[in-house]
């Protein structure tokens, strides 16, 4: 039986994991997966942003990103069944081999049981996705003027203009590149420039402050930072038009 080793069929001391540990592995790949099909998702809906596609297709790439957060809970929920099963066996050393497969089903569905609508927002993902969207339709003016079923004359220079401090970083004090923004306080910075403040006061065993002026957040961590889809295609599409412009 896979699982189990001994002298006798009725019991063992000792009892293998590898088939257990090879399918957690291969979850984790297929949690992977699901991150990066979110990535692509969350890409068109703000591609169909900036060419101010109809709604539909919007409400469409919303419904996607819904249907692998959900996978995404469960795959969640799975793994930390195996994992809370393995742990357990581990502790117990049972003199019988118990039915791992049960054992696992039983804390899935404990954990099933749980769901709710308002887990999507713990899903960093999904409310990464929705954060982009509001983001960028605030940057192109779109949501009055979707609201009223109307998206003609809309003034890009305009719009960008009045967020003209936000395109500026405050560790540079230059138009950003390549924006990422801090989960925990909202500010945004140029990628290159606040990696190298944060490795460089934690090398010196220092906390890493929010060098927006007036920001309370003093310790800040690498893995606060997620990249600014949003803020970038903004930046990107008004210099495009001022390059038209000039020539």
């Amino acid at each position: 039986m896979p699982g189990r080793s001994g002298t006798n069929s009725g019991s063992t001391r000792y009892i293998s994991f590898s088939g257990v540990e090879s399918a957690l592995s291969s979850l984790k790949n297929f949690q992977a997966c699901i991150s990066s099909a979110m990535d692509t998702v969350s890409s068109v809906a703000l591609d169909l942003v900036e060419t101010q596609t109809e709604v539909s297709s919007e409400y469409s790439m919303d419904r996607a990103m819904v249907e692998f957060a959900k996978m995404d809970r469960e795959l969640n929920h799975y793994v930390k069944a195996l994992q809370s099963t393995i742990n357990h066996v581990k502790e117990e050393r049972p003199e019988k081999v118990p039915d791992l497969k049960l054992l696992v089903e039983k804390k899935f569905l404990a954990l099933q049981d749980k769901n709710s609508d308002a887990d999507f927002k713990d899903n960093e993902k999904f409310v990464q996705y929705k954060q982009q969207l509001r983001e960028l339709k605030k940057q192109y003016g779109l949501h009055a003027e979707r609201e009223n079923g109307c998206t003609e004359g809309i003034d890009e220079d305009m719009i960008v203009t009045q967020s003209q401090t936000n395109l500026i970083c405050p560790i540079t004090q230059l138009e950003m590149k390549k924006p990422v923004k801090n989960k925990v306080c909202g500010h945004t910075y140029e990628e290159e420039a606040i990696v190298r403040m944060i490795e460089s006061k934690h090398k010196r065993k220092k906390k890493a402050c929010c060098p927006k002026i007036g920001c309370s957040h003093i310790d800040m961590r690498l893995s606060d930072l997620i990249p600014d889809e949003a803020l970038r295609r903004a930046i990107e599409s008004h210099n495009k038009k001022k390059k038209r412009h000039s020539e």
